[in-house]
């Protein structure tokens, strides 16, 4: 039986994509130990994304080729301009971290680098270019929060604890379990591009976590 087209993704990328989901980062987050410096620098960089990953999730939404597709990434789109940026504003209240400090914090090399690759990916307007950078964004993110999860209590901050809920629910995993079945159906038919973008991502993600660690 072959494997599926988003596990040969994954599989192509070992051992980038377990160093990352493996983490010294995750691995703090859950012990609840991680430095609350680190915790800022991190969670400033990553509340730049959204703008970008807005856009990006905007081309999937005009470039999906079902009205099913359509809809979850509205609807997903509405969970991550709430819920999500709402953590964001809570966590830097709790972190002591200002709108002018964190407006005058430049973008690291890797947050720079992952806003181009996903403009990049959605100025394509390829479907499968799309797909490849939100399944990375989002599975990989699935899959520290919820590997080696069973039995451990969640950290007792919520600044940790609801960085790994926010990647670990149902409404969540259910957008991840889609993202990979729309690149499992279109993904083999543009397998080139399918490879460079996820790739690209992966190398991104993990470069993000050792820059949270970067002073």
């Amino acid at each position: 039986m072959h494997s599926r087209f988003t596990e040969q993704l994954r599989q192509a990328q070992q051992p980038q994509w377990d160093q990352a989901v493996q983490h010294r980062f995750v691995q703090e987050l859950f012990a609840g130990t991680i430095a609350d410096s680190v915790m800022a620098r991190y969670l400033v960089q990553d509340h730049r994304f959204l703008d970008s990953f807005l856009t990006l999730l905007g081309s999937a939404i005009a470039c999906a080729d079902t009205f099913a597709a359509r809809l979850r990434f509205g609807q997903f789109a509405g969970m991550v301009s709430g819920d999500e940026n709402t953590y964001f504003l809570r966590a830097f209240e709790a972190l002591g971290v200002s709108e002018a400090e964190r407006a005058s914090v430049p973008d690291s090399a890797p947050t720079q680098g992952f806003q181009a690759l996903m403009r990049e990916a959605a100025a394509t307007r390829d479907y499968v270019a799309i797909l490849a950078v939100l399944n990375v964004a989002e599975w990989l993110y699935q899959d520290w929060a919820t590997r080696d999860r069973a039995g451990k209590p969640l950290p007792e901050n919520f600044v940790h604890a609801e960085w790994v809920t926010l990647h670990d629910n149902p409404f969540f995993n259910d957008f991840v379990a889609f993202l990979r079945e729309e690149l499992d159906r279109t993904g083999p038919a543009r397998a080139d591009i399918a490879h460079d973008f996820f790739g690209r991502a992966v190398a991104l993600e993990l470069a993000f976590f050792d820059a949270a660690y970067a002073a």
